[in-house]
């Protein structure tokens, strides 16, 4: 499994009255995390949307086990968990200094013609792409219990 990794620190704009991150945010934490892991693959979702294509979410869980502050250092690790040709499920883990984990959750994406949202297989329209996510995809007779 290749799995990508990407750093922020919290912006005071990020978080809530409370001084903790505001849940919504993680969300887009995890596209961050989501868009870094295709650029590493060597891609890029605006190429997609050029082409027409979009990749909307279908789903997505998000799993809190500890705030996370303003100022604190945060690192997603960002892989892809399911792949089958037409939809991609990415899983997501949130560290705060690396080692305490704040979040965990994953996302669903189907690609769609972007004028009817009608799903297209990425194998079709993008072999290599297709490819890639082949490659880096968890494999769970490889993996424990990540």
């Amino acid at each position: 499994m290749y799995l990508s990794e990407t750093s922020i620190e919290v912006r005071y704009a990020e978080t809530d009255q409370m001084g903790i991150v505001y849940h919504a945010n993680y969300l887009i934490w995890m596209e961050i995390g989501r868009t870094k892991l295709i650029e590493d693959l060597g891609f890029h979702y605006t190429k997609m949307e050029e082409d027409g294509i979009l990749a909307p979410v279908v789903d997505i869980q998000v799993s809190y086990h500890q705030p996370v502050k303003y100022g604190d250092p945060v690192k997603i690790e960002t892989w892809i968990e399911e792949y089958n040709g037409l939809r991609t499920t990415y899983g997501y883990k949130i560290y705060i200094h690396d080692k305490d984990l704040a979040v965990t959750g994953f996302s669903k994406h189907v690609c769609v013609k972007k004028e009817t949202f009608k799903p297209v297989s990425l194998r079709k329209l993008y072999p290599d792409w297709h490819k890639a996510y082949l490659n880096a995809k968890k494999d769970p007779e490889r993996e424990g219990n990540r």
